[in-house]
């Protein structure tokens, strides 16, 4: 399998033969998912499977709700030692003969065996039910087997609960070992068999291997569970159909190379199911990434909407705002422009009167406006500076804010402090006055 048809990145990719290439596994789907369970942290990976190597649980070991067990007796495979090859056997009346003797010597041995313990548990009590610290348990009998058998597997140093955890999270075949010492065939299994280097390469490479004696409580407790008849005896349990089940039980003694090919005919029939589940949780991960990714996109298109919104409304709220100064504006524009004429008018109404043609106290004055217009008006030469400059404001044509200058000399007439009368300020009559305006 390749890694593109993994559906990974060029640096998921590079991550992924890394792992492979530091750890020695093979299938690369089972290296992605270890990386996908870690997050692609390379480094976090590698060091979980050197722990696992060396028998120490991982990070998702718990005791909290081990997964159930479930016995299938239908398509549980079960090898005992009484399958093993008897070269006395040849057949007929003397192979009979000796499957009696051997059955008769089985049921007697079991019965004699079986009573000691009854009457040992009866006066005894349950102390051995009462399971106070599982993992002393395990790391007793783990200490106490390397102490006189070596080589072995490699035992996982937690309880039956965090391997079950393990064997679970990690998608690998879980073998349970049960060990007894009042078994005649123990030791003969665990100098030959368990330590044999094909074996010990074999387990390692390919289960987890979790063990411990059923003379201490956690090792009795397990043995209740799994239905233990004969000892020594291995338990294969995988993740089947999302349970873990026991699939498999080698009881009793065997040979190293015998046990093998159990193991391989346990394993080999039941890989599917591990195949399969590493499949399905690939699917759930990508679905999940997938939905991630959708969510992520959904979200972003929600906010650049919202962003979009947000400036629509703050350019509408602008644009109303903007009109309503315009007619903020024009209404403060319109009614200036009211007052101004309302100013005008009643300036009108209060400038001196205009005296007659005849009066000789009186003098004509010529005003140009901006617009080229002319008027003529008569003033008294009593009248101020500030008579004329009202007359120019009270008129219509007159601009908002003006000046009034003479012809020659010019000079501009500006009213100051003191009152002076059009006389005193040296206009003649028949001047010409311009009406300037300021802004233009």
């Amino acid at each position: 399998m390749s890694s593109s048809s993994l559906g990974l990145s060029s640096e998921q990719t590079v991550k992924l033969l890394q792992f492979q290439d530091l750890t020695g596994i093979e299938d690369l789907s089972v290296c992605r998912d270890v990386l996908h369970r870690h997050r692609w942290d390379l480094e976090v990976a590698i060091q979980e499977q050197l722990n696992m190597r060396e028998g120490r649980p991982s990070l998702f070991a718990t005791e909290a709700r081990p997964p159930a067990v479930i016995k299938d007796h239908v398509a549980q495979q079960i090898f005992s030692d009484d399958d093993n090859p008897d070269p006395n056997f040849r057949g007929g009346f003397r192979g009979l003969f000796v499957f009696v003797v051997n059955f008769v010597f089985s049921i007697c041995y079991n019965f004699v065996s079986t009573i000691p313990s009854i009457l040992f548990s009866i006066f005894r009590g349950d102390e051995r039910r009462i399971v106070t610290d599982p993992l002393g348990d395990v790391m007793n009998f783990i200490n106490a087997y390397s102490a006189r058998y070596s080589p072995h597997p490699v035992f996982y140093q937690g309880t039956y609960s965090q391997a079950l955890n393990d064997a679970k999270q990690e998608l690998k075949f879980l073998l349970v070992y049960l060990h007894s010492d009042g078994s005649s065939d123990t030791p003969n299994f665990c100098r030959h068999t368990l330590s044999d280097p094909n074996v010990i390469q074999y387990i390692n490479q390919n289960t987890l291997m979790w063990g411990c004696a059923v003379e201490s409580p956690e090792g009795y407790r397990v043995a209740q569970s799994v239905g233990a008849r004969k000892y020594p005896l291995i338990c294969v349990v995988v993740l089947r159909e999302n349970r873990m089940t026991i699939v498999g039980r080698i009881e009793g003694a065997c040979s190293g190379e015998l046990l093998i090919s159990r193991l391989v005919r346990v394993l080999g029939d039941n890989e599917v199911y591990l195949v399969r589940a590493r499949a399905d949780r690939f699917e759930r991960s990508l679905t999940a990434s997938l939905r991630a990714q959708q969510d992520e996109a959904y979200e972003e298109s929600l906010r650049a909407d919202q962003e979009k919104e947000r400036r629509k409304q703050e350019a509408c709220e602008e644009e109303a705002r903007k009109r309503q100064m315009e007619t903020d504006l024009a209404e403060q524009e319109k009614k200036r422009k009211i007052d101004l004429v309302n100013s005008k008018a009643e300036m009108a109404l209060r400038l001196p009167n205009e005296p007659p043609a005849s009066d000789p106290q009186s003098m004509s004055f010529l005003f140009k406006f901006p617009c080229g217009a002319r008027l003529e008006r008569r003033f008294s030469i009593s009248d101020s500076l500030e008579d004329i400059q009202n007359f120019v404001f009270s008129h219509p044509l007159s601009p908002e804010e003006f000046e009034i200058t003479t012809h020659f000399p010019k000079r501009v007439l500006e009213c100051s402090g003191e009152t002076k009368t059009l006389h005193e300020m040296g206009l003649k009559n028949r001047d010409v006055l311009f009406v300037n305006d300021c802004n233009a």
